[in-house]
């Protein structure tokens, strides 16, 4: 039993850390904020990066253009009531957003929101180690490994997830980082 083997279980949980707070809006303009946003388009729901393109040509203006006119207007009706306070802007042949400055408050809110994500993560990260150790006990237990390997092991473990904890903690600080630049 090696510890590293556990290794991509805790780069998942990481992943999707990432993943899940990429979606936070910051100072900046970007794709992220809008693209899984779900369009009621063909009698079917589908995320929005998969109907349009889009595109951001400053730091404060996401452009979508759709791939299919006919669907403009449930666009701009789903970035409206996605609940991010955002107001589209429907051209004729795309939706733009202008997205305004962060308030004070809005800011303190994304910041509360990446920290509820970044806890989500650590809670990801102690069911794997508790997961690893739970292993590590039965293979004691059916005397593969030793009392020795077995707090050798537990160690590596701690220091993996030691390390995993301050991969989060450090995404989490550029994040907030960004929601602060104004």
């Amino acid at each position: 039993m090696q510890i590293s083997d556990f290794k991509g279980d805790f780069d998942s949980a990481v992943s999707f850390f990432k993943e899940d707070i990429s979606g936070l809006r910051t100072g900046r303009a970007s794709a992220a904020i809008v693209e899984d946003i779900m369009v009621e388009a063909y009698g079917t729901h589908q995320t929005l990066k998969s109907l349009a393109s889009i595109n951001i040509p400053d730091a404060k203006t996401v452009n979508i253009e759709p791939w299919d006119k006919s669907v403009l207007s449930a666009i701009e009706k789903a970035v409206r009531d996605s609940g991010l306070g955002i107001n589209p802007v429907n051209t004729g042949s795309q939706v733009r957003i202008f997205l305004p400055e962060l308030t004070s408050e809005r800011r303190q809110e994304l910041i509360k929101i990446l920290h509820q994500k970044e806890e989500t993560a650590r809670i990801a990260l102690r069911k794997v180690r508790e997961d690893v150790k739970e292993m590590i006990k039965s293979a004691e237990d059916s005397n593969e490994v030793t009392e020795d390997e077995k707090y050798r092991l537990e160690e590596e473990l701690d220091k993996m997830v030691k390390e995993y904890n301050d991969k989060v903690k450090e995404i989490t600080e550029k994040k907030e980082g960004e929601i602060n630049t104004i």
